[in-house]
């Protein structure tokens, strides 16, 4: 029984990928006065921090509202997982009210982080309009019918495939590697 790796995005293509998701969100933006990113805990954060600071140094938007979110216990399978749960910090000092949210998030894959993040949401205010910002949209995984606004690519991978996403910032490289569990 063995595992195997295979490369799907290497450090350069994920640099590309991070440029036209930057251009793309300036597209719907403009200059972030009115919206605002927030992260999902706890690999959606990597992504947000990135774009922020490409955002900033590469496209001198400033003033950037970044947040992070943790949707652990407002998940719908909480209480059905083996393992106890290691919640991470949500870090929002910022109102959402009436804001553009754009919920970001590495790997799409259920749906299931979404749909927590907009319950955690309202805790917050009420956002005049929220997207969903992906690097890796896993399709035919769906449980939920949700959609990303933005993505990095699109993946068709079999149930027993995992996408896994690496940061400079946490693991060795910016990869993404799609895993076998056979």
């Amino acid at each position: 029984m063995g595992m195997s790796n295979k490369t799907l995005l290497n450090a350069k293509e994920i640099e590309i990928i991070l440029h036209r998701l930057a251009c793309q969100l300036i597209e719907n933006h403009g200059d972030f006065s009115n919206t605002v990113l927030i992260g999902l805990q706890p690999r959606g954060t990597f992504l947000a921090e990135r774009l922020a600071l490409l955002l900033k140094d590469n496209y001198q938007i400033q003033n950037i509202q970044l947040g992070r979110l943790d949707t652990t216990f407002y998940r719908d399978d909480f209480g059905r997982r083996e393992a106890p749960l290691q919640a991470n910090s949500t870090q929002i000092d910022f109102l959402i009210e009436d804001k553009n949210v754009v919920i970001v998030d590495d790997v799409l894959f259920s749906g299931r982080s979404i749909n927590a993040a907009l319950s955690a949401l309202q805790s917050y205010g009420r956002p005049r309009h929220i997207e969903l910002l992906v690097l890796i949209d896993r399709r035919f995984s769906r449980h939920l019918p949700i959609q990303p606004d933005y993505r990095g690519r699109q993946v068709d991978v079999i149930n027993d495939e995992t996408v896994s996403v690496h940061w400079k910032e946490k693991d060795e490289n910016d990869t993404v590697y799609l895993t076998t569990n056979s």
